[in-house]
């Protein structure tokens, strides 16, 4: 259950103070925990993805992902929260979540060593990198992208985790958190944020190399192994389409859920 304020507007006393609503959480619709985001960085820090995506291409992967993590501005502009419709572009006929988990920065901060990335984290939580693959692929062998083949929607949410709630789960610098995508109810990817092959400190350091992080700023992860309909095939699962609800689940993180429309 959700609770939100009254008439009264939740403030002050008295006999005539309202009382406070509380309404069934499938009932409301959330923001994402950040709703305009200074910057979305989204990485590419899961070897597993790397490889099975570049398989389905016949390609291998490129010694330079091995040498830093790289990563992408998505658009600050085109986020939304859990329970929020997502519109299918007209263009794309090839429209693919992407399960990932992302942090969010909490204060500003510049050249942040990798393992000082703690004091400068506000917390994390579930991230949705919804991509239009047909237009995706031709972008990329243009050699710059994704581009608007991602512009379009990011789902986050749906709040943001401390990490003092995630300290139990840490591994060293990394989390054991499982990871599942559901489909209409089908779960169709699993996985673990442990299995990055770059840390969240290794990607922070990177993001702030002689640049200012920001307050609200958006470290994404990238695709957890498995995590999205490209690497298994449209021949095991069909793109996406109206009408379809996707749900993306981390441990302790809790539930993302977007219907397309």
């Amino acid at each position: 259950m959700e609770r939100a304020a009254g008439p009264g507007g939740g403030g002050g006393g008295g006999k005539h103070a309202a009382a406070p609503a509380w309404h069934p959480r499938i009932r409301v619709t959330l923001h994402p925990p950040v709703s305009r985001p200074p910057a979305v960085r989204d990485f590419y820090a899961f070897e597993a993805h790397v490889k099975n995506a570049r398989a389905r291409r016949k390609l291998e992967v490129p010694a330079e992902w091995y040498e830093f993590p790289a990563f992408y501005y998505s658009n600050s502009g085109s986020l939304v929260g859990d329970g929020a419709p997502v519109k299918k572009p007209a263009w794309t006929e090839a429209l693919d979540y992407e399960l990932e988990i992302a942090c969010v920065i909490g204060t500003r901060a510049r050249d942040v060593p990798a393992d000082r990335w703690r004091s400068v984290v506000a917390g994390f939580t579930i991230l949705n990198d919804w991509s239009a693959r047909d237009v995706q692929r031709k972008e990329m062998a243009i050699g710059l992208g994704p581009a608007k083949g991602k512009d379009f929607a990011t789902s986050l949410g749906p709040a943001l985790v401390t990490l003092d709630e995630l300290e139990p789960k840490r591994r060293g610098e990394q989390f054991d958190l499982e990871m599942e995508a559901r489909v209409n109810g089908a779960t169709l990817s699993r996985g673990n944020a442990k299995d990055m092959h770059f840390t969240f400190g290794q990607m922070i350091a990177r993001a702030s190399q002689d640049v200012y992080l920001f307050p609200g700023d958006v470290i994404g992860s990238g695709t957890v192994g498995g995590g999205c309909i490209l690497e298994m095939g449209p021949e095991v699962h069909a793109w996406l389409k109206p009408g379809d609800e996707v749900t993306l689940e981390i441990e302790r993180l809790g539930t993302l859920t977007n219907t397309i429309v």
